[in-house]
């Protein structure tokens, strides 16, 4: 399937889920936000959110400073 990840074109297996994505990121463990179709993604609903053919995903994530 192929979505729309932060303006760019991926194509993934499909029933690939959020959590899914993020080991594929290698962002696992860091502090993100996914925005899917313009909905944001809860943290806990993550694994069991599956991706659909078309979906258009932001995902950014923290970065510390100061």
């Amino acid at each position: 399937m192929q979505i729309l990840l932060n303006g760019e074109s991926l194509e993934l297996p499909h029933g690939t889920t959020v959590a899914d994505l993020l080991v594929r990121l290698e962002l696992t463990g860091r502090r993100v936000a996914v925005e899917r179709n313009l909905d944001i993604v809860p943290r806990s609903q993550h694994a069991t959110t599956a991706l659909a053919d078309g979906d258009r995903l932001e995902v950014v994530h923290a970065i510390g400073g100061g």
